[in-house]
């Protein structure tokens, strides 16, 4: 299996990655399970806690681009190690901190570190790797997200709820040391721009540019619905509160299940897995939508919402390392911009339609966006910029650079 996979240095270093991962998407948002314990800490509203989440995704927003375009000629193994390094510092920072504001700006530092690791993380995981087993590695990869929402803030909620909340952030800096001196010590000192994958192995400006409108259209819809996925299972459906933690468990094995089922599929067929992962979400919005009202239907829509959108995060990492029209470390970068402006603003989308038309609009609105996502994806080949240099003809086969993957 690891000759054909990849050596044991790059298995090792790429479990240490996923592992970074992990207590990233945990530390992100992590005080929305510790809200109640660090308002009382701090004698302060929950809608203040609620800033330090909000926040710390919109850092993400706006740096990510500008910061990997300053940094992109480090080696990236240097690189890694000063943003795991920010991480630890920030988060151990998080841990003592003796007021909110400072709280806030030790978080706010995090979210630098962590805007700049999303654009470099995908393109120094990938170049370990032979290209015919990249998805395969970035599902691996992407597969901490998933964890760390399944089991990593569940966790650390319990264990900030036994012990302190600042316990918590202690144990997640403990484990980013772990992980830095892993990465320290494994990972190739590559110099910036001479990696495997740090260019798009297939450049496509047309199809990258595609890839992106998909993502935030996509993940808007996704997260326009289940931002507020507890009120509708409670108002809509009828759910006990008790019930929402197993029913959101669930949604997390479903999630976490898409991202290993994507990562057997992407190598060979990119845009075709991408493409019904999306026809999957809006069937399975529409379907919360229609049948919101029968718990069985909630049940299987909410799981089948689960697996697409995990899904797509290991499909996205692949695709761009194939389409990327420059450098991938900025292609990354787009995505992430891309898929976190998705996340603000499908939680912007929630918040409006909760006063006027309901809780149950948001799987409307969430499964008619994602439509629109689906429309994108499907004309994405049309979008190539190589098919638009070099049309083929009736007597050509089409050249391989715009086959649809």
């Amino acid at each position: 299996m690891r000759e054909r996979f990849g050596s044991k240095s790059a298995i090792v270093t790429l479990i240490a990655m996923t592992l970074a991962v992990f207590t990233y998407v945990t530390t992100e948002s992590l005080p929305i399970g510790l809200l109640p314990l660090i308002a009382k800490d701090f004698v302060t509203s929950a809608s203040a806690v609620g800033l330090l989440v909000t926040g710390y995704g919109l850092i993400i927003v706006v740096v990510s681009l500008p910061l990997t375009q300053l940094t992109r000629r480090v080696p990236r193994r240097r690189l890694l190690c000063i943003l795991l390094g920010v991480f630890v510092v920030a988060t151990c920072l998080s841990a003592v901190a003796w007021n909110y504001w400072l709280l806030m700006g030790a978080r706010m530092v995090t979210a630098l570190s962590q805007a700049l690791f999303w654009a470099v993380v995908t393109p120094a995981a990938a170049g370990l790797f032979r290209a015919e087993v990249r998805g395969r590695a970035m599902s691996i990869l992407y597969a901490g997200g998933s964890v760390a929402a399944l089991a990593g803030i569940p966790a650390g909620t319990w264990l900030g709820q036994q012990t302190s909340w600042r316990v918590a952030f202690f144990a997640l800096s403990g484990l980013g040391l772990l992980v830095l001196v892993t990465v320290a010590v494994s990972l190739p000192d590559t110099p910036a721009g001479r990696g495997a994958a740090d260019r798009g192995s297939e450049p496509d400006r047309g199809r990258y540019l595609s890839i992106v409108a998909t993502t935030a259209m996509a993940i808007t819809g996704a997260f326009t619905a289940f931002t507020y996925i507890s009120p509708f299972l409670s108002g809509v459906s009828g759910f006990a509160e008790s019930s929402i933690g197993p029913l959101l468990l669930a949604r997390g094995i479903a999630g976490l299940a898409g991202v290993f089922v994507v990562g057997y599929l992407v190598d060979r067929h990119g845009w075709l897995t991408m493409t019904a992962l999306i026809g999957l979400q809006v069937l399975a919005l529409g379907g919360q939508y229609a049948f919101g009202a029968s718990q069985v239907a909630t049940v299987v829509a909410i799981s089948l919402s689960g697996f697409t959108l995990a899904g797509l995060t290991a499909v996205l990492g692949s695709r761009v390392l194939v389409y990327a029209p420059g450098e991938s470390v900025m292609a990354s970068a787009g995505t992430s911009t891309a898929f976190n402006t998705g996340i603000t603003a499908g939680a912007l989308f929630g918040s409006v339609l909760l006063p006027g038309p309901g809780v149950r609009s948001t799987a409307l609105v969430g499964a008619l966006l994602s439509l629109v996502a689906f429309a994108i994806v499907l004309a994405e080949p049309v979008f190539s910029s190589q098919r638009k240099a070099a049309p083929a003809t009736a007597d050509e086969p089409l050249p391989e650079d715009i086959r649809v993957t």
